[in-house]
Order: structure tokens, then C-alpha cells, then sequence
């Protein structure tokens, strides 16, 4: 923690919180690389609070983003958007630096790879998905202009990749070829969802038997309308692909098909889906230049390319 007792005293005060302590005792839960700084603190009446340091080409975009929590959380209660500003706004700057925060929510720590493993959590996280989808008429207003192209994307990575590392890019050919003839030429006919864009089980925070709430929003808008689903199912798989068979991706699956909430044009692509969300990932990895994680994350794009038959199947995807 670099945050000093004095600033975040003088942060929380545009919200009218008095500050009392920090408490790095709790987790402040979501991905550290979503912001600058983040702790939890406690007020005066013993509230406690997830204050973040912003960077300041990120003020408009997560005013925006406060925006659509607040809509959602009218319908959903597992959203919870960070405090407004007086001005309606939910950003505050003191000398330089942009401030946000937000009800802090205790949840149970997940053990990982083990959470993958509980059938139990398919379906909730299930029944989470079909009432975002339920929910996102509100956000009709906001535009769908941050739309995602996985074929965009790969074809662009696949540039960057191939005057960085020849033998890489040589191994993700056959998965890049699948994708090309599947997948990338049917995207503009795709149905929209709004989606979380980081639909992980370690971007909830749990209870004992259910979901308390969803953080980290950075990367939500409108993207394919089963995107939320098949982030979820890879990222399980990168836990161990066993998983990808296991009770927790069969739960999820069978009770998203039973509400109809997905076209059946979602589901014919939702396994190449599953396998374009993982180039994503790779491009994270190569980001940080994180040599064990590329690895990792390329035998697990060629693992999935080997069992798309299987996985179709198993996973009562249409052909």
C-alpha cells in the first residue's frame, strides 16, 4: 500500500466520508492492474469503503462505466457503482490525482483451482448472465459503439506476434486458420449483448452459497451476446482443463440454454468464442513478457483446438 492517511482523508472527504483507518486486513478484491492504488478503508461510523487512485486518461471512461453500474444496479443487486460526486460525477480530483470509491463488500476467498471444481457455481453465475441480459435494455441509451472484434484483434496481434517471435506465431497458425474460416467472417451478424468483459470467478466477490457482487467493469460493453459465457468457460479451463468437462461448465451451460436467452447463432460459435477469448489473454502475457504464461496459454490454445469436436459434444453445442 503507498496510499498516506493524509490524501485518502482529503479523497474521501469530497464524498463527505470521514476517514478513520486503512484496513489491510480485507481484500480489495478484483485485478491490481485496474488502477493505480487501491486499499480498504473505514469511516468514522465504521462503513467501509474500496478507494481507488485513477490515472487520468481513465477519468472519462470510468465515469462512464459508473454510469451504466448505476443503471444496472437498479435491476441487479450484485452491481453496486461507486459513490456520485455532488455534481452527479464519480471521479474527484485533488492536487493532480482522480479519485473513486465504492461500498466495500466481504466476501469468501476462493481456493484456487479447487472453486472450479464446484458444480454449484454454474448456475448461479448462470442466472447472473441471463438477468444482465435481461437488464441491458436500459443501457439502450449509451450507444454500442465499444463493440469487440475478435477478428480485428487476432488479425493484429497475429502482425505484432510474427515480427516478434516467427516460431510462436507458426504454433497459433492452425488456431488463427480455424478461427478465420469459423468465426471472424460471421461477427457482424452476430446478436449484441452487454457484457461484463472480465467475467471471472475471481472478479466476484462470494458468499458462502452465492454471488455478493461483481467488480472490476473496465472492460464491459456491447460484444457478442454469449461473450460473458465463454470468457467464463476458458478461463475455468486455465484453472485445469479438466474443468472444461466438469460440473461447474456443464451447470453453467445447461441452464443458460434452458432460459433461451442466446440465439442459436450465439451457441453455433460459442466454442470458437471460447477459443478467440484466450488470444486476448496471449496478448496480456506478451504485455508483460511473461514467458511461463505465454507458454502456458499457447499449449492451451492448441489443447482446445485438438478437442473442438469433443468439446462441441460434451458441451451439447450446435454443429
Amino acid at each position: 500500500m503507498t496510499l498516506a492517511a493524509e490524501t485518502v482523508s482529503e479523497a474521501l472527504g469530497r464524498w463527505r466520508i470521514l476517514y478513520a483507518r486503512f484496513r489491510p486486513d480485507l481484500d480489495a478484491a478484483g485485478s491490481p492492474d485496474r488502477t493505480l492504488d487501491r486499499a480498504v478503508v473505514e469511516d468514522d461510523r465504521g462503513r467501509l469503503f474500496r478507494l481507488e487512485r485513477i490515472g487520468f486518461l481513465n477519468v472519462e471512461r470510468k465515469n462512464e462505466i459508473a454510469r451504466r453500474q448505476t443503471i444496472l444496479g437498479r435491476a441487479l443487486p450484485e452491481v453496486i457503482a461507486p459513490w456520485p460526486l455532488p455534481d452527479g460525477t464519480f471521479v474527484a480530483e485533488i492536487d493532480g490525482g482522480f479519485w473513486q470509491t465504492t461500498p466495500y463488500i466481504e466476501g469468501v476467498r476462493l481456493e484456487r483451482p479447487d472453486y472450479a471444481g464446484e458444480g454449484w457455481r454454474g448456475p448461479i453465475l448462470a442466472d447472473f448472465l441471463v438477468r444482465l441480459k435481461a437488464a441491458e435494455s436500459g443501457l439502450a441509451g449509451f450507444g454500442r459503439e465499444d463493440g469487440f472484434s475478435a477478428g480485428r484483434f487476432i488479425e493484429d496481434l497475429e502482425r505484432k506476434i510474427e515480427h516478434r517471435d516467427f516460431a510462436l506465431h507458426d504454433r497459433l497458425q492452425p488456431a488463427i486458420r480455424l478461427l478465420e474460416e469459423r468465426l471472424f467472417s460471421k461477427e457482424e451478424s452476430f446478436p449484441l449483448g452487454f457484457a461484463h468483459g472480465d467475467f471471472h470467478p475471481l472478479n466476484i466477490v462470494w458468499s458462502q452459497t452465492g454471488v455478493r457482487t461483481v467488480v472490476d467493469w473496465e472492460f464491459c460493453g456491447w460484444k457478442p451476446e454469449i461473450y460473458d459465457a465463454a470468457m467464463l468457460v476458458g478461463c475455468l479451463g486455465m484453472e485445469h482443463p479438466r474443468f472444461l468437462n466438469g460440473d461447474f461448465v456443464h451447470g453453467l451451460l445447461d441452464r443458460l440454454r434452458k432460459s433461451a436467452s442466446y440465439a442459436e447463432e450465439s451457441w453455433r460459435s460459442f466454442f470458437d468464442l471460447v477459443l478467440a477469448l484466450r488470444f486476448a489473454w496471449l496478448s496480456d502475457w506478451l504485455r508483460r513478457s511473461d514467458a511461463e504464461m505465454i507458454e502456458l496459454e499457447t499449449v492451451f490454445i492448441g489443447l482446445l483446438l485438438e478437442n473442438r469436436d469433443f468439446f462441441v459434444r460434451n458441451w451439447r453445442l450446435p454443429a
